[in-house]
């Protein structure tokens, strides 16, 4: 394949997943960007679409793969479905419990016609359970999970962080790692199985920390009282002079004395400043000081130290950062840069497959 003229890296089909198979049942939100991820990594994945599309095109999440338009309501349809999957290693769909098993392509099925086959099921709540069969999206998963009460200032409405936690933090990367365990154990028993990844068990699995010291009072998820939910001072956002914004994450006593010295705060007690019956006041010094400057200039004072201060970048700054440029975290020229495969491989690096 030759690059593309601007691109950072190109790859042909590389990747520790080279030769994988994988067939995708067409959806939106966690399925696709799970089989994005298989296919950056080197998996040949060919999408069962419908006609028209899932109606979300995405030429970022729908890279790598190939494409068969196949009407699933048809005999016809269904028997080139199943055709796919018997000479595939993954499937990934991402309908409704009881969906597939009505179009005649639910797991028992295909893994009757192909016993190592691992049959990968996104959904929210999962196959099973007395919400199994109703609607819902991100938002109401994280809500179940208790991870949307702990986020959002004190004594005001939870905020949704995108839809970063369920869909793609507690939903895609949940299903990736289940379908590679299964392949995994695939190695020994020669059979595949059923992965049923809902998302209300990878969020809940993603606050095991908060679980595990809940207990012990060692954190808490009250919202005035969480270090980490925005309300101490060493660890939330502040606005500055231009209006923008910089991130403090100073939760370790020598960076939050550093982050002090390069404000040109002065005390003699630094721990004292960040007892939590002080918080308020510190905030409010804090508040007043980054007010003095602007974002870039309070970004250039930083730079290179252990404060753990950094600039709030939006999505569109974040492509032209230094460090992520030089890391290539973003592929292709200014205007149309796309996130890189990852995690990254010291042998056998993924690549973006855009012949496909």
């Amino acid at each position: 394949m030759t690059p593309r003229a601007g691109d950072l890296a190109v790859a042909p089909r590389s990747g520790p997943l080279v030769g994988l198979r994988v067939v995708e049942f067409t959806g939106i939100g966690p399925g696709p960007h799970c089989a994005m991820l298989l296919a950056d990594l080197g998996a040949e994945v060919v999408r069962i679409d419908r006609k028209g599309g899932n109606g979300w095109p995405n030429p970022v999440v729908d890279r790598g793969r190939t494409t068969r338009i196949l009407d699933l309501r048809t005999d016809e349809g269904r028997e080139a479905a199943l055709a796919l999957c018997d000479d595939t290693d993954v499937v990934i769909e991402g309908f409704r419990p009881g969906v597939m098993e009505r179009l005649g392509l639910g797991p028992d099925i295909m893994l009757g016609r192909n016993p190592r086959l691992v049959y990968g099921r996104m959904t929210g709540w999962g196959q099973d359970g007395p919400r199994a069969t109703t609607a819902g999206h991100d938002i109401n998963y994280i809500a179940l999970t208790g991870a949307l009460a702990a986020i959002g200032a004190p004594g005001q409405r939870s905020v949704p962080p995108l839809n970063l936690v369920g869909d793609f933090g507690g939903g895609s990367l949940f299903l990736a790692f289940g379908i590679m365990a299964a392949l995994w154990e695939r190695e020994r028993s020669g059979l595949g199985q059923v992965v049923d990844a809902a998302i209300v068990d990878g969020v809940s699995s993603l606050m095991a920390t908060f679980a595990g010291l809940i207990p012990s009072e060692r954190i808490t998820l009250d919202k005035s009282r969480n270090p980490l939910a925005g309300t101490a001072p060493y660890y939330r956002t502040y606005l500055c002079a231009d209006g923008r914004e910089v991130s403090v994450g100073a939760i370790e006593p020598q960076f939050w004395a550093e982050m002090l010295r390069l404000l040109g705060i002065e005390t003699d007690d630094p721990a004292a400043m960040r007892d939590e019956a002080r918080w308020g006041e510190t905030t409010l010094l804090l508040e007043r000081t980054f007010a003095s400057r602007t974002r870039d200039e309070w970004s250039a004072v930083f730079a290179g130290s252990d404060a753990c201060v950094t600039p709030v970048l939006t999505f569109a700054e974040a492509m032209s950062d230094q460090h992520l440029l030089d890391r290539k975290t973003y592929l292709g020229a200014d205007g149309s840069r796309t996130p890189a495969p990852a995690p990254r491989f010291s042998r056998t690096p993924g690549g973006i497959d855009d012949t496909v």
